[in-house]
């Protein structure tokens, strides 16, 4: 029927079938992850703060120090700068702001616009990344409490630990009175004795 030749040229063909099937078809699927979108962020990122700056009568200077350089600037509307923002995340949502700011010759008359944010994005990271260590140390001092706490309910002279990486030792019997310095009452000037 088949002969080593023909069985082995249609086991590659089927192969090569298979192969070029199944990467189609991750191409198209979205399940997958393939191709890799990356968010896109363009325009002025301007926060509260920055726009708490403003006050009617500032000078084109003074606002574009406040806001920095705007991305809008037309020859045709020279009175007004425009400081648009627009991010597309990797999963397609979007958000987009805009503030525009209106002059009356070269002092500032006015400005309108969108809610702005409170931070900027890299203060915004930092936060996270401050509440997620808080987080870790919290749960980890959680932990220490709890093996603390069943270490003298079973009556077990151990080390206790009253934060990470702060332990109380607890000796029974270990010192002796010849020797002062080994009392955990000593003081840190108490001679020591020779040998």
């Amino acid at each position: 029927m088949f002969t080593s030749r023909s069985l082995a040229s249609f086991l590659r063909a089927t192969l090569l079938g298979v192969a070029c099937t199944a990467g189609l078809a991750g191409c198209s699927s979205s399940q997958w992850g393939f191709p890799y979108r990356t968010g896109v962020q363009q325009g002025n990122w301007v926060t509260k703060d920055q726009v708490t700056l403003l006050r009617p009568g500032m000078s084109r200077e003074q606002v574009r120090y406040a806001l920095g350089t705007p991305t809008l600037a037309s020859v045709l509307h020279a009175n007004r700068w425009d400081y648009p923002y627009y991010f597309r995340a990797s999963n397609g949502k979007t958000e987009e702001r805009v503030l525009t700011i209106i002059f009356e010759g070269s002092q500032l008359a006015s400005w309108r616009g969108d809610e702005q944010p409170d931070l900027q994005p890299f203060q915004i990271a930092r936060e996270e990344v401050r509440t997620s260590q808080k987080e870790a140390a919290q749960h980890q001092l959680n932990i220490t409490r709890e093996a603390n706490d069943a270490a003298a309910a079973s009556g077990i002279s151990a080390p206790i630990e009253v934060l990470p990486g702060l332990t109380i030792g607890q000796t029974v019997g270990a010192t002796t009175s010849s020797d002062p310095s080994a009392s955990p009452a000593a003081p840190l000037d108490a001679p020591t004795p020779l040998r």
